[in-house]
């Protein structure tokens, strides 16, 4: 009998079976065997959610949108912990009108004797809810037409043409004028539809021109010749390939959409018994609030929406890295 060699013996043997089944432990250790046990390896992340952190941490590694996340973030804590936040009732009026700044009124009092600074904290709560909710109404709208404008041809194409040139044409503050005023007395939902219904035509355009940039690629026509119909080649093919796009849209509808409620309860347009930003401003102007030294009644609603509609905006420089190495690179400092 010949003493052994040394050598490894060929792939496929018993020896070989075993040393695959060998691996190290988490701390590169040796001495821990799965077995072909699959629960010994890690589940594989599903790739929507690496698409999802992935884009997260793009965003967070610019500076511009980290800026507009922490700020983004102090608003939404503010709406949620306003009861706990608020030192009064938003709509108490028990208090001495036209007060000035004080210990217990950190910004003064309106003409009704109510605090200013508890409708501030209050008033954060309509604004993300319009923005957020208007400004997803707008995308969603601009999505379903846009994608199916950009893809279809044809007279039904023509028709959607003629429909959001039409809106694109008309001015947006004349156009949400008019139909606010004749939808009047529905409250903040009646404000939402009017700001839905009245932008979402330049998403829509801007969507159709990318569309049909994709709808002519390799894996576009290779859908359509292996028979698939025209609304899952829409939202399966070409819609995940739009999503730092469709993204970028709705934080920019949302951005409008809160300047636009403001300027609608500014002009009396919404409910004025609704606490919020716009219709603070709307009450200071109708009480001359300037005249009689009340500045905070129209600065600190102002500096809120100008804030809030900033961190919208700085959210869309990390968006717009997604889809543009470029920018990213040039975000993180490379």
């Amino acid at each position: 009998m010949s003493a052994p060699t040394g050598k490894t013996p060929p792939h496929g043997g018993p020896d070989a079976a075993s040393t695959d089944a060998a691996s190290t432990d988490g701390s590169g250790g040796p001495g821990r065997t799965t077995g072909g046990d699959p629960a010994g390896a890690r589940a594989p992340r599903s790739p929507v959610l690496s698409a999802l952190v992935g884009g997260l941490r793009i965003i967070w590694g610019n500076r511009k949108a980290r800026i507009g996340l922490i700020i983004l973030g102090l608003f939404v804590l503010l709406a949620v912990l306003a009861p706990l936040l608020a030192p009064y009732d938003p709509k108490d009026n028990t208090f001495e009108r036209n007060l000035d700044a004080s210990a217990q009124h950190w910004l003064g009092t309106t003409a009704a004797g109510e605090d200013v600074l508890s409708q501030v904290i209050y008033g954060a709560r309509i604004s993300l809810l319009v923005g957020f909710g208007a400004g997803g109404i707008s995308t969603v709208i601009s999505v379903v037409i846009g994608l199916s404008w950009g893809y279809l041809t044809g007279v039904l194409a023509d028709v959607v043409n003629f429909v959001v040139n039409m809106f694109l044409v008309i001015p947006g503050l004349p156009l949400m004028i008019v139909v606010a005023t004749y939808l009047s007395n529905g409250g903040i939902s009646m404000i939402i539809v009017v700001i839905a219904i009245t932008g979402w035509a330049w998403g829509a355009r801007v969507l159709r021109s990318q569309t049909r940039t994709l709808r002519g690629r390799d894996f576009v026509e290779s859908a359509r010749f292996s028979g698939e119909r025209a609304p899952r080649i829409i939202f399966r093919e070409i819609l995940p390939n739009m999503t730092s796009l469709i993204a970028g849209g709705f934080f920019g509808s949302a951005t409008a959409a809160i300047l636009a409620e403001a300027g609608l309860e500014y002009l009396g347009l919404g409910d004025s018994t609704v606490i919020s930003w716009g219709t603070m401003i709307y009450w200071a102007q109708n009480s001359n609030a300037m005249l009689t030294g009340q500045w905070a009644l129209l600065f600190a609603p102002g500096l809120c929406i100008a804030l809030l509609a900033t961190s919208l905006t700085l959210i869309n420089f990390g968006i717009d890295g997604i889809s543009n190495p470029r920018l990213r690179e040039g975000s993180t400092g490379r």
